[in-house]
C-alpha cells in the first residue's frame, strides 16, 4: 500500500499495533511530525526505518515533493507524534492529495485519546462530538459553550496545560454545575482523571498542570437561568476571579446586565 496512515501511542509507547509496526518496518520512508520522537517509538521496537519531517510548517511543500514518488508506486506510512494523523495533527493535505491523484491510502487504527478520555471520565456510553483543540479567543470560546449546552451529548476536545484553567473558568461562567472531566497525561506513568462541576475544577486548575490535556465536557442545558447566573459569579469570585471580568463573562453569556450582576456579589 503506497499511503499508510499509522495511529501511534498517546502515551505508552506499548500501545502500538502490529500492524503498525509491520507498516513502519518495511515502508521506504516514514514522513514523522517530529523525527526524534518517532526515533524513540522505533528503537522502543527495534525498527529501523528511514524517517522524513512531515509537520505544519512544511506540509505543502512536503505534499508537492512526496507525491510525485507515491505515484511512483514508493511506500510511505505517515505518522504524529501521537494518536492518528490528519485528525487534529497534519496529514490530511497529503491524504487527501493521494487520494485525487489515485494513490491507495489505508489507514491502521490504534490508541486515540478521544475515546480513552471519553470512557474515563464517565460521561460517555452513547453519541459524543469532538471538537478539536479550544479556541483560544474569549469570545469564540464562550459561543462554543453555548452552542454545546444544547447538542445534549458530552463534549471532547483538547487544551493545552497552560491554558486549560482559563478554558474552565469560562464555561464555570456560562455553567457552573456542567460536568467536566479533565483526562491528563493518559496512558502515562502519572496519568489523571480529574471529574468534578466547571467550577470545582477550574478552582483546582488554576494552576497550570503539566503534561497533555483531554477535556470532557458533558451534556448541557440549552439556557442558563437567572439563579445559575448569579451562582455562576459568586463562584467566580469566590474562585479569586476579579468580579468587574466576572460579570463581563457572565454577562456575554447569558444576556444579564453586567451592573446588576456586579451589585450582587458586592
Amino acid at each position: 500500500m503506497p499511503l499508510a496512515v499509522c495511529a501511534t501511542p498517546i502515551g505508552n509507547l506499548d500501545d502500538v499495533t502490529l500492524r503498525v509496526l509491520d507498516e513502519l518496518r518495511n515502508a521506504d520512508v516514514v514522513l514523522a511530525e517530529d523525527t526524534r520522537h518517532t526515533r524513540g517509538l522505533l528503537e522502543r521496537h527495534g525498527i529501523r526505518a528511514r524517517l522524513l519531517s512531515y509537520h505544519e510548517h512544511n506540509e505543502a511543500g512536503r505534499v508537492a515533493e512526496l507525491l510525485p514518488r507515491l505515484v511512483a508506486g514508493e511506500r510511505m506510512a505517515l505518522v504524529t507524534d501521537a494518536g492518528m494523523p490528519a485528525v487534529s495533527d497534519p496529514g490530511a493535505r497529503i491524504v487527501r492529495a493521494a487520494l485525487d491523484a489515485g494513490v491507495a491510502v489505508t489507514v491502521l487504527p490504534g490508541p486515540s485519546a478521544v475515546e480513552t478520555a471519553l470512557v474515563a471520565s464517565g460521561l460517555g456510553g452513547g453519541r459524543y462530538a469532538f471538537v478539536g483543540f479550544l479556541p483560544r479567543k474569549a469570545g469564540e470560546l464562550a459561543a462554543l459553550w453555548r452552542e454545546t449546552a444544547g447538542w445534549g451529548m458530552p463534549v471532547v476536545a483538547f487544551e493545552s496545560a497552560q491554558r486549560v484553567g482559563a478554558s474552565l473558568r469560562s464555561l464555570a461562567a456560562f455553567d457552573s454545575a456542567r460536568e467536566v472531566a479533565v483526562c491528563r497525561e493518559l496512558t502515562k506513568r502519572f496519568e489523571e482523571i480529574a471529574r468534578g462541576s466547571a467550577v470545582e475544577l477550574a478552582e483546582r486548575f488554576a494552576d497550570a498542570p503539566r503534561g497533555e490535556v483531554t477535556l470532557v465536557v458533558g451534556a448541557g442545558s440549552d439556557v442558563a437561568d437567572p439563579a445559575g447566573a448569579h451562582a455562576a459569579m459568586a463562584d467566580l469570585v469566590a474562585a479569586g476571579t476579579p468580579r468587574r471580568i466576572a460579570a463581563e463573562v457572565v454577562a456575554r453569556l447569558t444576556d444579564m446586565s453586567r451592573n446588576d450582576l456586579y451589585r450582587e456579589t458586592l
